[in-house]
């Protein structure tokens, strides 16, 4: 079933998003305003957007920062996670040698290695982006591998009957149906990647949103640690979202293929 294509629709696809901001911060006033929360432990809104408006060329200074480790951490954790998933998934040696010691790697807390990143490659933008990197690595590789160990048998027996080589039945049959898990795995990785670049900047940096949250709440600006957080969000909604657009013209197929609600 495709989507309306009246105002309910339009409403639906913009609206309410910003319908939800708005009763989510709303409802945000409201507590902080009825139960008389110290600015110090949950600043109003107001009080949030007074603190942009006091250092906003700062904040979005910081937040490019952020955005540079972000967009570099999630690109070659893209690189890898393909490289290795399609090796899992063309190879059940590699699978059964590599897979265990994957998923033991993604149980480890990224934030106990955040040190170790620091003493091995020192300050700077290094050790954030790599601190991404290994957050958002994990979704990838595990979509990419499943995606294309799921491709439909008669796929697969269609490129068999056709003597097609591995590699063409790789590039026109494989990929091309992993696509979609893929993308999930992108989308499920992209959020990560943020939270590592912030768990970076915290450990490593002098800069970014992660070392103003770090710093403002040090000092018990409250206000502005929220704004970078806010700031923080807002960086990670657009992104995703450029992921969902990417999707959407590179598989418009799918859309039309899939069941609506």
């Amino acid at each position: 079933m495709k989507e309306a294509n009246g105002p309910i629709g339009r409403l639906t696809a913009a609206g309410w998003p910003v319908l939800g901001l708005a009763a989510a911060v709303g409802g945000w006033a409201l507590v902080v305003g009825v139960f008389d929360v110290p600015e110090i432990i949950a600043p109003s809104p107001a009080d949030v957007l007074a603190a942009f408006r006091r250092v906003p060329g700062y904040l979005l200074g910081e937040a490019l920062t952020t955005l540079t480790v972000v967009v570099l951490g999630f690109t070659v954790s893209v690189v890898a996670g393909l490289l290795i998933g399609v090796a899992i998934a063309a190879s059940r040696i590699v699978e059964l040698m590599f897979a265990p010691l994957l998923v033991a790697f993604n149980a480890v807390p990224k934030v106990a290695l955040a040190p170790l990143l620091v003493v091995w490659m020192g300050f700077g933008q290094q050790p954030k982006v790599v601190m991404a990197l290994l957050v958002c690595f994990f979704p990838i590789v595990l979509s990419v591998a499943e995606g294309l160990t799921s491709t439909p048998v008669e796929l697969v027996e269609l490129a068999r009957s056709l003597r097609t080589s591995r590699t063409r039945t790789f590039l026109r049959f494989r990929f091309p149906s992993a696509l979609p898990q893929i993308f999930v795995g992108l989308k499920v990785a992209m959020p990560l990647a943020a939270v590592g670049a912030v768990i970076g900047e915290f450990s490593a940096g002098d800069e970014g949103l992660g070392f103003v949250i770090q710093q403002s709440g040090a000092n018990a600006d409250t206000p502005l640690a929220f704004a970078a957080i806010g700031l923080l969000g807002l960086l990670s909604v657009a992104l995703f979202y450029a992921l969902v657009l990417a999707e959407r013209l590179l598989l418009p197929w799918v859309r039309e293929t899939t069941a609506a609600r």
